[in-house]
């Protein structure tokens, strides 16, 4: 990642990061679309309507994975291999604490959030017990992404792959049996994503423990210098991921408001975006872990042929894939939903997309800036930009723009893209201006080491 041309590189490393995305995607699809299709639309508008209460929880933790990337990635190009290990040694801990500490806290209060949330009764009664089942894989869930992080940020992009493959297929199937074979509905589909969970984190653990490579697994021991390194810069991150959730909370809670069939296609159309940000949320990964290897490496020129490749990729990525549920979206949508009510599922669902998909690549713009920051050891400043340009903006927007159109739910979807071009924009300004700083960091601590000795 430090030598020769990038964009090759960015590629190969990029596929197999957006392929476990996508494939991670496709088994919550099924989750979606097999309870949508056997278990009725309140079934489905359930599960739609737990998705933003459990990021909200679940992105504080997750939200650290993302400094234990960062500070691999920098040791890993400043070839720093026994900071490595213990990095890992200490993210697993973490990870494991966490994800117990997300576990009991999600079960605990799954009810009184989702009432908080204005959650209809009859959606409620399926949405409390999957909750609580999608709540019991918190462990496995977060083990894994922490791992799976360090994995990548050697380039190691293929072994998550492989084992999120493996977890997925056990879901659907799970899936399948859940809700067909035994009926169980909404709280079926959460116990086959909590055991997929659990699939996804013993085999990345196995394979980190068996490999002789420098991302290996030596025991449960915790480093207070990486883990305090690792909370500041993920902290931030993890704390962001909050803010977005719980703009995107705000937003659930009003769409609630609206009949279940609206809550149900928001739910299928939510889920066919999320396409669109997998596809460029791998580009992000690919910012986050070529620029850290290479300030590791003190390689500061290569910083802005990185971001620019980077910023190429997501557009071309969001406008094909934006145009692509702007055009077929209506035959997407008849996947996830069948009965009386279908067409207005359908519809509800394409109402969503005609606002939001063509713009998706603005979310992607905005995902790379941040990756740049973040990949620079800046974390305060994209957490800052996204509570004022999402969070905060966000929760006026609904709070005073949406009275002005009652009834008009196109008025909540716009706030979105108007966001993403906010945050985005203010992204990128802080990206130019670190990037200069560290350039003339660059300049200067040359001629320092060069200047003659006088006496």
């Amino acid at each position: 990642m430090t030598e020769g041309p990038v964009l090759g590189k960015m590629i190969r490393f990029t596929l197999p990061v957006m392929a476990s995305g996508i494939l991670q995607l496709l088994f919550n699809a099924a989750d979606v679309a097999v309870v949508g299709r056997f278990a009725g639309e309140a079934a489905m508008a359930a599960v739609g309507s737990c998705g933003a209460l459990i990021n909200l929880i679940v992105n504080l933790f997750i939200g650290l994975s993302v400094g234990a990337g960062v500070i691999a990635a920098q040791d890993l190009g400043a070839k720093r291999h026994s900071d490595v290990i213990k990095l890992i040694s200490t993210s697993l801990t973490a990870s494991l604490v966490g994800g117990v500490a997300v576990m009991l806290f999600g079960i605990v209060l799954a009810e009184p959030m989702l009432v908080l949330m204005k959650t209809p009764d009859d959606v409620l009664v399926e949405a409390i017990p999957y909750m609580r089942a999608y709540f019991c894989g918190m462990p496995g869930c977060l083990v894994y992404n922490y791992m799976a992080a360090i994995l990548r940020s050697n380039g190691d992009t293929k072994h998550p792959l492989y084992f999120l493959s493996a977890s997925g297929v056990v879901n659907v199937v799970l899936n399948l049996v859940m809700v067909l074979g035994l009926g169980l509905g909404a709280i079926g589909v959460g116990i086959a994503t909590a055991v997929s969970q659990y699939v996804a984190a013993g085999l990345t653990v196995l394979y980190m423990i068996k490999t002789r490579g420098v991302c290996r697994i030596t025991g449960f021991t915790v480093n207070g210098r990486k883990l305090l390194r690792m909370v500041m810069i993920g902290l931030p991150a993890g704390l962001q991921g909050c803010m977005f959730s719980l703009s995107n909370v705000i937003i659930q809670s009003a769409v609630n408001a609206y009949p279940t069939v609206i809550i149900a296609g928001n739910t299928a159309a939510g889920n066919l975006e999320g396409f669109a940000y997998t596809a460029m949320n791998a580009v992000y990964q690919a910012t986050l872990t070529f620029i850290g290897q290479n300030v590791g490496a003190g390689k500061y020129e290569r910083i802005k042929k990185i971001a620019l490749q980077c910023v190429g990729m997501v557009l071309v990525i969001g406008l094909l894939v934006g145009g692509i549920l702007l055009l077929f979206g209506d035959v997407l949508l008849l996947l996830y939903t069948s009965g009386e009510n279908r067409d207005l599922v359908v519809q509800a669902g394409v109402n969503r997309l005609n606002v939001i998909a063509i713009c998706y690549f603005l979310c992607g713009l905005m995902e790379v800036g941040c990756g740049i920051l973040r990949g620079m050891g800046k974390a305060m400043q994209p957490m800052i930009v996204s509570l004022l340009g999402s969070c905060a903006f966000r929760i006026v927007w609904v709070s005073t723009v949406c009275p002005l159109f009652p009834g008009e739910i196109m008025s909540l979807y716009v706030s979105y893209p108007i966001s993403w071009a906010l945050t985005g924009g203010v992204h990128f300004l802080f990206c130019i201006y670190f990037y200069r700083k560290l350039m003339r960091k660059r300049v200067i601590e040359p001629l320092a080491v060069s200047e003659p000795v006088t006496k």
